[in-house]
């Protein structure tokens, strides 16, 4: 990784990557919808979520039902009607699926950037630069 406080000097620079689950090369679980499931869970209600996150409540719910057919398994579980303000919530499976996500995306992430950081060492140094 290049960091550097002058103004003209380099940037920082950091590969990136982007994690997500496929089913028959349909995306079923992403970044995206780890938001989406993780606004529900915080303010139990699709149409809170969608709100919370700038999308329609038609394309949330879409997205949810996309996931738990992959899935073959709910993912948000709803109550219709009620006083209660909270009426989704995440099912275990959903909760655990966002926790194993979380923790792939962090495996590869480090693991990007490690080899990255190797490989730009390298390189910097055979062009007789600074890492």
């Amino acid at each position: 990784m290049i960091a550097s406080t002058k103004k003209n000097a380099p940037r920082t620079v950091r590969p990136r990557v982007k994690v997500w689950l496929e089913s028959n090369g349909d995306s079923v679980l992403c970044r995206g919808l780890c938001d989406m499931l993780r606004a529900v869970e915080e303010t139990g209600s699709i149409k809170s979520a969608a709100s919370r996150i700038g999308r329609s409540y038609r394309f949330v719910w879409s997205r949810i039902k996309e996931a738990e057919e992959a899935f073959g398994a709910t993912l948000v579980e709803t109550r219709v009607g009620g006083r209660e303000a909270n009426r989704s919530g995440l099912s275990p499976l959903a909760q655990d699926l966002l926790k194993d996500f979380d923790s792939l995306c962090q495996q590869v992430y480090q693991l990007v950037d490690g080899a990255f950081a190797e490989k730009l060492q390298s390189t910097l140094q055979r062009h007789g630069r600074k890492p």
